[in-house]
């Protein structure tokens, strides 16, 4: 890897070169602008407005605008008289737990690589004292015109350095969560552990640029002059205004989309519903008519047998009885009175048999 600063590490008394490389790189594909009618390149052409002719990288320098639009000419001799200690110096200004970095301050990532031979030594001491520690190393250094902070820790067998933002340069969340007071359920939490649980964990090497595929295969396509591929319509859901119903939602589809195969954590998330509106504790208005009467209803009609209106054997069979629906208890009293009067019929036959033989007796 090309190194793009050359330096040392400032620990104490102890100095170790060092050269600064890239720990990171783009993939990103690039484009060229083009005169759409002709395919022509597009440039841009560096003019003075003053002369109006293209002048040369060699005769450009540096200004600050001023606020009313002047501009003060800013030399490389006034830059190099800056007072910058760490000009060629990466100089370590305290240790501290990582944790204490918050990481909207990290920036650009770097690998420290030894100078030398002589470097190899101070090098590993630095690494293993950063181990053993569990901490990470502050620095100030110096990069492309300016000072910055950085953050050194241990990757592998190497050393790196994150580029860090000054304090000052990290705003603050405010005006960013919302205004108005929200009241999350203990329910829509454990939904959304549930849907945490099965999309459960990830090899981030599996990750890969899908956008950057895609426009590679239309780039081969172009080239190859055939038509570039197109890209395949997938269902939306509809719009769910219900933040459990979305949260269900979201745990079912993270389950179908593995096959329904969950593995670790998965396998111990749980769904649990709302639960039901408990119903009331007062009891029902009592029925009459057709309806079943109540216990407690047979017990008070029971107990008015003693009234003068049901005396009789046939009101307490009648009030025993009460309790079928009135459909029933009107074909048994129809039955009743049905077999009541067959037996009159039979009784009265006898009687006017008994007659007729005493009178042909007597005569």
């Amino acid at each position: 890897m090309r190194s793009i600063w050359n330096g040392a590490i400032s620990f104490g008394l102890v100095s170790i070169p060092i050269k600064l490389v890239n720990a990171t790189e783009s993939h990103s594909v690039s484009f060229r602008q083009i005169h759409a009618e002709d395919g022509g390149r597009i440039r841009y052409r560096k003019v003075c407005e003053l002369e109006d002719r293209e002048v040369t990288q060699a005769e450009i320098g540096k200004a600050y605008e001023d606020a009313d639009g002047s501009m003060i000419p800013i030399t490389d001799e006034d830059l190099s008289h800056l007072p910058i200690p760490t000009a060629r110096t990466i100089e370590i200004v305290a240790f501290v737990p990582e944790e204490r970095i918050d990481p909207l301050q990290m920036g650009s990532a770097y690998y420290l690589a030894a100078s030398g031979a002589p470097a190899a030594k101070p090098y590993t001491l630095l690494r293993e004292a950063l181990k053993r520690s569990n901490r990470v190393a502050i620095a100030k250094f110096a990069l492309r015109g300016r000072e910055r902070l950085g953050m050194l820790r241990v990757v592998g067998d190497a050393i790196a350095m994150h580029g860090l933002l000054w304090p000052d340069e990290v705003r603050a969340p405010e005006g960013v969560a919302p205004d108005a007071g929200v009241t999350v359920r203990d329910q829509e939490l454990d939904l959304a552990d549930a849907l945490m649980d099965t999309l459960g964990e990830i090899d981030l090497d599996d990750l890969h640029d899908e956008y950057q595929e895609a426009l590679e295969e239309v780039i081969a396509a172009k080239s190859a002059g055939e038509a570039p591929p197109e890209a395949r319509e997938e269902e939306r859901p509809g719009k769910v205004l219900d933040l459990m119903a979305a949260l269900e939602s979201s745990v079912r589809a993270a389950r179908e989309s593995r096959g329904g195969e969950e593995a670790g954590p998965a396998e111990e998330a749980e769904v649990r519903p709302l639960p039901r509106a408990q119903k009331s504790s007062r009891r029902a208005p009592k029925e009459t008519g057709g309806k079943k009467s109540t216990s407690a209803a047979a017990k008070k009609t029971a107990a008015k047998k003693a009234a003068p209106k049901k005396s009789t054997a046939a009101a307490g069979k009648s009030t025993a009885k009460s309790a079928q629906p009135a459909k029933k208890s009107t074909a048994g009293s129809t039955a009743k009175k049905a077999t009541g009067r067959s037996a009159a019929a039979k009784s009265t036959a006898r009687t006017t048999a008994k007659k007729t033989a005493s009178r042909k007796r007597s005569a």
